[in-house]
Formats: structure tokens, C-alpha cells, sequence
């Protein structure tokens, strides 16, 4: 059993009423040693982000590979496996600059709430959540106009991690043909 206990809220607010951090959970390739991970490093080395340490989800969710091997986290509770990842505490401006990456404006993904507890030990804490302090954050979706399509073309089985494994096959966002939106492949991704 988990303990709930006054988690940390996802948005802290000074004295003045000015939003000062996020805590978001990462769980693809903003992780350290992943393509996108030069933007956090950026955001850490500009003071907007630090690292607070290696989280898993305390529900099931998917974690699935859509067109060239991105990862999408799937907002269907219960279904998939718990998923490891990274949590970073993120300034206003960082969290800016991550909901540009990850296109929230252009219904790419979503940036909702999520429920995540340390991982502690190399095996991780499958066994021995008692009273483990569970934090709320907020993770990037897969937008909800297509995720389901996106469990459905997985075959409804998830990923633990994403890992080096499953980014045989990634192609950088530079690399892909430019002439289509990101939409329009996932659109050709979920056809086939």
C-alpha cells in the first residue's frame, strides 16, 4: 500500500502570488542520455530546471512507441504497466519552452497530472511501496484525439521504460520529412 500524504502541489506560488516551479515526470527522450534531453540540460544549466530523481507512476498507464519510435505516455489509468522516469522541478519560462517541444498549442501532447513515487534500489520499488510519499506532477500525454487509436495500434501492451532498446529506429524531429505535420504522422502511423 501506498501512503497519500500532503504531496507537493505541481505549481509552488511565492509570496507574490507568482508561480515559481512544476514538478514534471519524464519518460522518454527528454530522460538524461536521450535526444531531447539537451533541452532540460539547457533549463538546468539556466537555472529553470533541476533534477530531483528517478520516479514510477503509482497507477498503470501505456507507455507505447508511435512513428519513429517517439514514446507516448497514454492518459487510460489501469491499462499498461507502471512507468519509469525522471521527475524535474521546471521554472514558468522552462515549462514554457517544454510545452513548445512538445506541442500542447498543436494538440500534439497534453500536460496533465500524475501521481509518481521514488524509485529506491536498483530493482526499483515494485514490492515495498509501504508508506512510500507519493507526488503529485504533471507528465506530457499523448493527446487524447488519438491516443486510444494509439493503444489499439500497439496491440494494448505497454512499456515499463523507455529505453535504448526501444530507440532503435528513432528519427530525429530534423530528420523526419518535413513536408508533413506531426499530426499527419501519427495519422499514416495509425493507418498502416
Amino acid at each position: 500500500m501506498v501512503a497519500e500524504t500532503n504531496a507537493p502541489v505541481t505549481l509552488t506560488v511565492n509570496n507574490d502570488g507568482e508561480q515559481t516551479a512544476a514538478l514534471i515526470f519524464t519518460y522518454g527522450t527528454l530522460k538524461k542520455n536521450f535526444s531531447n534531453h539537451i533541452l532540460l540540460q539547457d533549463l538546468i544549466d539556466t537555472g529553470d530546471a533541476s533534477f530531483i530523481g528517478t520516479y514510477r507512476t503509482v497507477q498503470n498507464y501505456p507507455l507505447v512507441c508511435g512513428p519513429y519510435r517517439v514514446p507516448f505516455l497514454l492518459n487510460l489509468p489501469g491499462s499498461g504497466q507502471t512507468v519509469y522516469g525522471e521527475l524535474y522541478s521546471v521554472s514558468p519560462l522552462g515549462l514554457l519552452r517544454m510545452d513548445e517541444l512538445e506541442g500542447t498549442s498543436r494538440a500534439h501532447y497534453e500536460r496533465l497530472p500524475i501521481k509518481v513515487v521514488p524509485v529506491i534500489g536498483e530493482g526499483g520499488n515494485e514490492a515495498g511501496d509501504v508508506d512510500m510519499e507519493i507526488t503529485c506532477a504533471e507528465a506530457y500525454y499523448a493527446h487524447g484525439s488519438y491516443a486510444m487509436e494509439m493503444w489499439k495500434k500497439n496491440e494494448k501492451r505497454g512499456l515499463k521504460c523507455y529505453t535504448e532498446k526501444e530507440t532503435i529506429g528513432y528519427v530525429k524531429r530534423k530528420d523526419r520529412p518535413q513536408h508533413l505535420t506531426f499530426l499527419d504522422h501519427i495519422r499514416l502511423f495509425l493507418q498502416d
